[in-house]
Formats: C-alpha cells, sequence, structure tokens
C-alpha cells in the first residue's frame, strides 16, 4: 500500500489509542476513590469485585466522602465515547454498504455515544438504556458488515460480545444475580474493548481503503 495513502487512515486506528486511554485513566482513577460499594457503604479504596465503574463517576463516592476520581473518570468516559464515535463512523466506509446502510451505523453509534456521555448525571438508567437502544442497533451493523467482509472470527467474537451484554442485562434485573453484576461488567467491558480494537487494526491492514 502506498505510503501516502496508509497514513490518511490512521483515524481507524484512533479508536485504539482511544480505548488504551480509557483503559489507563479509569485505572488511575480506582487508586483516587475513596471508598463504599453497592454491598458495603463502609469498604476502603475501589473494590475490583464489588464497584461499579459507574461508582468512579459518582459524586460523593457511596462511603459519603468527596470522590476526587470523578474528574479523571469522566475524562476517561469523554475519551471512550469520542473513540467509539469515530470508530462507527469509519467503519461503514470500509463495508461499503449502501448509502441508508452506513447513515443507519453512523447515525446509531454515535447517538449511543452523545447519550451515554451523560452516564453520570441522575438519569443514569435512562441514559443506559437509551444509549444501549442505540448501541444495538449498531452492533448489529456492525456484525453484518463483518459478516460481509468476511471476517467470521470478528463476527463470532461479536456474537459473544451480544451474550455478554444479555448476561449483564439478566444479573442486573434479577436481583438474587447482582452481586456478581461488577465482575462480569468488567469482562464485558475488557472483551468488547478487545473486539473493537481487533476490528481496528485488521480494518487497517486491509489491502482495500474507503
Amino acid at each position: 500500500m502506498h505510503v501516502e495513502t496508509r497514513k490518511k487512515n490512521l483515524w481507524v486506528l484512533a479508536p485504539v489509542s482511544g480505548s488504551l486511554l480509557y483503559g489507563l485513566l479509569y485505572l488511575v482513577a480506582t487508586f483516587f476513590y475513596p471508598g463504599g460499594a453497592q454491598f458495603d457503604k463502609h469498604s476502603k479504596g475501589f473494590s475490583w469485585i464489588h464497584n461499579y465503574w459507574c461508582n468512579l463517576l459518582n459524586e460523593p463516592a457511596i462511603n459519603g466522602q468527596h470522590n476526587p476520581a470523578r474528574p479523571i473518570a469522566l475524562v476517561a468516559l469523554a475519551v471512550l465515547c469520542i473513540s467509539l464515535m469515530i470508530f462507527w463512523y469509519i467503519f461503514p466506509l470500509y463495508v461499503q454498504s449502501g448509502k441508508a446502510a452506513r447513515l443507519l451505523i453512523q447515525t446509531s453509534g454515535i447517538a449511543a455515544m452523545v447519550t451515554a456521555l451523560f452516564i453520570f448525571t441522575a438519569q443514569h438508567d435512562l441514559v443506559i438504556n437509551t444509549a444501549g437502544l442505540f448501541g444495538l442497533v449498531a452492533l448489529t451493523g456492525t456484525l453484518t458488515g463483518l459478516h460481509k467482509l468476511g471476517q467470521i472470527w470478528l463476527f463470532r467474537m461479536g456474537l459473544f460480545t451480544i451474550v455478554l451484554i444479555a448476561a449483564n442485562n439478566v444479573l442486573y434485573y434479577g436481583n438474587d444475580l447482582m452481586y456478581y453484576l461488577p465482575v462480569v461488567q468488567k469482562i464485558t467491558f475488557f472483551y468488547f474493548l478487545l473486539w473493537i480494537c481487533l476490528i481496528c487494526i485488521g480494518l487497517y491492514r486491509r489491502p482495500e481503503q474507503p
């Protein structure tokens, strides 16, 4: 591939860099979280087993103290949402679908991430559900695009992503199972971002460019 052409498509790797930066910022934020979790309001610090990612966005922390992790987590959230906006804008260009399909994936993906930016507000559940609906449309379009590109193993990874998302919902709405949700949530986050990064790397290495 011509060097200049590859340079012009470096944007496809932006979600990879964004995901790594998001992970780093959230890791840093965990060190500043004062304490408190869903099942133990008096716990110290951030628990990888009992705290949700969203707890880092709380003000105050669950234990009632000022939460210095919040500004770092807010920056991380913005980085992640912008990175995924870029992904869902660029991905349909590589698939070279019809205009309607391209706009559907781009619009739903970007709408999901714009909505997710407000996850730290008092309307947390409404934001999650609305972003989830938009995200489901974008995710379905992504799976369709991967199948069209012949990326069957990435397509199968995407199907497992849906299984993990479904598991999160089952645990969230099943009161007796919520104890396990924080761990499953983190596994889902890691797996989903790994999947997105692998897609981006695969697109970057393709000889055909949009």
